[in-house]
């Protein structure tokens, strides 16, 4: 374990934070009136739909988030896919739940769903050969049209987490990878005040951060 975290520690440590461009974080959670009330026309078309998706609750489990991607999925055969597991949707919605509710309200829902479809268009337009996956000789541009651009350790170890045997990578397995990518890198962000690239966590905030992701 000692040794793991060491190569982790050794291949982050030549990487320059401000290259990375995780999107803007999801607004805060307000309350239902006030929301309503200051939402354009998209914003109120979205939120109907999110109705229809959440249920009485008004929030979205793991497991109708993996509802929801897996039905959309099916309807996207150029897509090559397992479908995304109840792990890989636990793990989403816990690096996207900024209030820890388990659950994802309209507003991180929404950052998440329009993440997914941007890197979905990036997904498709990077899988030249048209194989319906990403290689690994196309994962490099993948990753940088995503705003990710990576160095050659870090990204063999993405490719040892997410790829298959080939190093290839299916749709699932790209979108939780930049889920985490993109939550990890706005955590950085936010938590490097003086923007010098680097942060200082004790043990508590160090488990906080790692076990609930």
């Amino acid at each position: 374990m000692l040794g793991f975290l060491n190569t982790i520690i050794k291949v982050a440590s030549n990487i320059d934070p401000s290259q990375f461009i995780p999107s803007d974080p999801p607004a805060p959670r307000r309350p239902l009136n006030f929301a309503e009330a200051h939402e354009n026309d998209e914003e109120k078309q979205f939120r109907r739909v999110f109705q229809q998706l959440a249920g009485d609750d008004m929030e979205v489990s793991p497991t109708e988030l993996m509802n929801i991607l897996n039905k959309i999925i099916s309807k996207h055969g150029s897509l090559k896919t397992d479908g995304f597991s109840i792990e890989s949707c636990r793990s989403m919605v816990a690096v996207m739940d900024s209030d820890s509710t388990g659950k994802l309200g309209f507003h991180e829902f929404k950052y998440l769903w329009n993440n997914i479809k941007r890197w979905q268009g990036v997904y498709m337009s990077q899988d030249a050969d048209q194989s319906g996956v990403i290689c690994s000789r196309e994962l490099p541009r993948a990753f940088k049209a995503a705003g990710f651009p990576l160095n050659d350790q870090l990204y063999k170890l993405i490719i040892r987490r997410y790829s298959d045997e080939h190093g290839d990578m299916d749709f699932d397995n790209f979108i939780g990878c930049l889920v985490r990518l993109d939550a990890m890198c706005r955590a950085f962000k936010t938590l490097d005040s003086d923007n010098s690239g680097s942060i200082e966590l004790d043990i508590k905030e160090w488990l906080q951060l790692t076990m609930y992701s």
